[in-house]
């Protein structure tokens, strides 16, 4: 057998032996697609449709549990649908929260690791990096910072059966 050959057979055995890696490795990555309830906070909380587009995963809110506009508000907003008001950009301030794109961006980075993307927060209207892992007991740590993650707020998102996708909101 040449040199030629040689290296030929082994790059085709190390291919083989590799090959029944990579269906596992990208069933791992896609542990982060689907449906997840973020944490409760003043607001409410929300359901976060997440999918994978190539080799990137973004995600959008696809139910909220206030779904309107508290009296609180006012006459202006109460009872009104939730738009994206805070939206730095005058010109998104009147879309729906609910279809809303949460993050976007995000690659696998190892195993339960996502990392790269953003998330936007409609509370305050800004937008931060974001770095996502999945936890042992199934949870999502979603960890929205500026700069460092040192500097950030991490909440925790429990998945949604999807039977259990749309709940009736208030």
């Amino acid at each position: 057998m040449d040199a030629m050959s040689c290296r030929l057979a082994a790059a085709s055995l190390v291919a083989l032996l590799l090959a029944p890696a990579l269906p596992a490795a990208a069933a791992e990555d896609d542990a982060l697609i689907g449906l997840w309830a973020t944490e409760p906070d003043e607001f409410g909380y929300a359901h976060v449709r997440i999918r994978r587009e190539g080799d990137e995963y973004r995600g959008e809110i696809v139910w909220l549990s206030e779904p309107t506009f508290p009296d609180s508000e006012g006459p202006e907003w109460a009872g009104k649908p939730k738009v994206d008001r805070l939206n730095p950009d005058p010109a998104l301030r009147d879309r729906p929260i609910i279809g809303l794109p949460l993050l976007w961006g995000f690659r696998a980075k190892g195993p339960g690791q996502w990392a790269g993307g953003f998330i936007y927060d409609p509370a305050s209207g800004k937008t931060y990096k974001c770095k996502i892992t999945l936890q042992d007991d199934g949870t999502l740590k979603v960890r929205g910072f500026v700069g460092i993650s040192l500097l950030g707020r991490t909440t925790i998102w429990r998945p949604v059966a999807e039977a259990a996708a749309e709940p009736d909101a208030k």
